[in-house]
């Protein structure tokens, strides 16, 4: 019999988590006894990846691949305190604007949390020349509902700020929430992980939870030049398919695995999860990537001496807003097709990778 998927429940506790860049121990520490499970080795390194070594069988020099999920979400910084306790943001990511109005959201102060929702102008009081036009950041503050003189006390500049939303199931093994970028693939390496354990890998695989994607990849620079694996693969989402999305700019729902091909990946890496994913019946779709990629791969391919980088995961529907939506089949694709090409990478292919 098949082994089912593992992670469903814990996938929802990390869409619940905060963790800005920068700040994602909260999602850290929920990822750990997991990870506990299947690591010989587990570590965090200075600045916030959290790293567990998984070892291959075999005497000598074992190839060495790191498998990557960036575990931080897009969020925002307060900025200013303006009279009456309101407060004035900035990004720390990609958020769109339009997005915000109306959202409840988390200020994560020295003192706690505290709860507060982004305002906006009723249509009543709004005149013409702003009815048609969307709110920029700079117009937009967090009300936290407190008189000035205590939201003063308790909340510093430079304090960060998230979406709070709970994950809402929806038909068909959907998921949608605030977090799906990344935490789904947080989910794929540990389905990833537990299927692994069932197998025989020569490989060392080292597992590593990356911090701070969302502002530079910072943690992929870190990681990738510190453990200095032969291959490097980043999990990372891509753009699900829906009404006036460009189709060869998203992929369906359902449709299994993007395995990305471009300048930033290596070929012969490409082409064994292409041929893997055929091997195993493991549904894919390629994803061209004629620019470079906006994740962890990107940062693998040029750090240190290069590395031989790969880029894989599940599309989501509605990136960088508080409602991603993701199919839990595409997570499960993804985590089949890192377990088995993790188990088949040996001497010979490493050997290869410098072989153009």
């Amino acid at each position: 019999m098949s082994p089912l998927p593992k992670y469903l429940s814990v996938f929802k506790q990390l869409l619940e988590a905060h963790g800005g860049p920068g700040f994602e121990e909260d999602v850290r520490n929920l990822i750990l006894p997991h990870l506990s499970e299947y690591a010989a080795q587990i570590w965090t390194d200075p600045l916030g990846n959290l790293v567990g070594l998984v070892p291959g069988v075999g005497e000598g020099r074992r190839p060495r691949v790191l498998v990557s999920a960036h575990i931080d979400e897009i969020a925002l910084v307060v900025t200013r305190i303006e009279a009456g306790g309101f407060l004035r943001l900035a990004q720390a990511g990609g958020f769109d604007p339009r997005t915000l109005v109306g959202q409840e959201v988390l200020v994560h102060t020295q003192s706690g949390r505290i709860f507060g929702v982004i305002g906006a102008k009723p249509p009543h009081l709004t005149p013409p020349s702003e009815r048609f036009k969307a709110a920029k950041l700079e117009d937009l503050y967090v009300d936290l509902a407190l008189p000035e003189e205590e939201v003063r006390s308790r909340v510093r500049i430079g304090d960060r700020v998230t979406i709070h939303r709970a994950p809402l199931d929806l038909l068909n093994g959907r998921i949608a929430g605030k977090s799906v970028d990344n935490r789904a693939s947080a989910a794929v390496l540990l389905e990833a992980l537990a299927l692994l354990k069932g197998m025989v890998h020569s490989a060392d695989l080292y597992a590593v939870f990356t911090v701070q994607e969302e502002v530079g990849l910072r943690g992929a620079r870190t990681a990738s030049f510190g453990l200095a694996p032969d291959i490097a693969i980043a999990v990372d989402v891509t753009f699900g398919a829906f009404p006036g999305q460009a189709p060869d700019e998203s992929f369906p729902l359902e449709g299994g695995v993007a395995i990305s091909f471009g300048p930033n990946l290596h070929r012969r890496v490409f082409k064994r999860l292409v041929d893997c994913a055929e091997k195993y019946g493991i549904p894919y779709q390629i994803e061209l990537s004629q620019r470079p990629v906006g994740a962890d791969a990107n940062a693998f391919q040029i750090s240190g001496p290069g590395l031989a980088a790969a880029l894989i995961g599940p599309p989501i529907r509605y990136m960088h807003t508080s409602v991603e939506t993701v199919a839990y089949d595409d997570i499960w694709q993804c985590a089949r097709l890192l377990a088995h090409y993790v188990a088949e990478v040996d001497a010979a292919q490493v050997e290869e990778l410098t072989c153009y």
